[in-house]
């Protein structure tokens, strides 16, 4: 697992604190495409039953 990190990190242009910001812009773009076309197309296919607690 840490040389999957480490290759990333040697693959990133340019010195340390750019590194870091384009890790950190790298994960906010996962992120975002994980709420907005992953997760929404998992629960489609899962097809949750719409359970109510009723008084």
């Amino acid at each position: 697992m840490t040389e999957m990190y480490g290759a990333l990190w040697r693959i990133l242009p340019g010195p340390v604190w750019l590194r870091i910001i384009l890790l950190l812009v790298l994960i906010v773009a996962a992120v975002y495409a994980l709420f907005t076309w992953v997760f929404p197309w998992v629960d489609a296919q899962l097809n949750p039953i719409n359970v109510t607690v009723e008084e």
